[in-house]
């Protein structure tokens, strides 16, 4: 399996960022990690080998990027609105600097992308941001309700436009609501799963703007490595 380091400095972020990316051929999928994770982490978890026969087909491309996550949401030290800002960075960093990375290494226009618990949050809230670079999102226990958990009561623009629970159910822009409804999205998640509450309503706000998706529930708690796993196989593989 051909299998790349990468690193640069982004003028985005005001730092290097780093990424492994999987594969020959096929269409490429961008992963964000989970909170705590950084870019080796789907490889180290077993999710690389997991997704290794669609692979090594030429069938797949696998992404994995870096999060500045304990620079934002999680930086308990920073005011929410500097909060907000770097993940704006992050957001630019991704659209101006990874996109054309992923389109000159795979020759594709577009790419789809995944994450498991907050990265499952990241996945689909660039993709519903930019779904003219985005068409396939496949988010697994993910988390959705962000400026209630993480902003400790602060609320502004860059707030609601990055909760997809906020924003999704006023869109009525014809250019994102055309290119969103040509794309598809995967909310997999256990029903025993803390944020599964947050799962159903996202699901509900899509299907409420005829948004093409499935709310795939598995019986159990879900939120933990094997069942990702599992969920990835069937949303990548099968």
């Amino acid at each position: 399996m051909r299998r790349d380091y990468v690193k640069w400095y982004s003028p985005s972020l005001h730092r290097d960022m780093e990424l492994l990316a999987f594969g020959h051929a096929g269409f490429p999928i961008v992963v964000f990690p989970t909170s705590g994770g950084r870019f080796w982490e789907y490889e180290e978890r077993g999710m690389v080998r997991a997704l290794a026969p669609k692979i090594d087909r030429g069938e797949l491309q696998v992404i994995c990027v870096d999060s500045v996550d304990q620079e934002s949401w999680y930086n308990k030290r920073a005011a929410p609105r500097d909060r907000l800002n770097r993940q704006n960075a992050f957001d630019a960093y991704l659209a101006l600097e990874l996109a054309p990375f992923v389109r000159n290494r795979t020759s594709w226009g577009q790419m789809g992308t995944t994450g498991c618990s907050f990265g499952g949050y990241h996945a689909i809230n660039f993709a519903l941001r930019h779904p003219d670079i985005v068409t396939y999102a496949v988010s697994m226990s993910g988390a959705f309700n962000i400026p209630a958990q993480f902003l400790n009561g602060f609320y502004n623009q860059d707030a609601y436009l990055n909760s997809p629970l906020d924003y999704l159910p006023r869109l009525d822009d014809p250019w994102f609501l055309a290119r969103i409804r040509s794309s598809y999205y995967v909310l997999v998640v256990g029903n025993g799963d803390p944020l599964f509450d947050q799962n159903v309503k996202l699901a509900h706000q899509f299907g409420s703007k005829s948004i093409p998706h499935v709310l795939d529930v598995w019986q159990g708690f879900g939120h933990d490595w094997p069942w990702w796993h599992k969920m990835a196989h069937k949303f990548f593989v099968q």
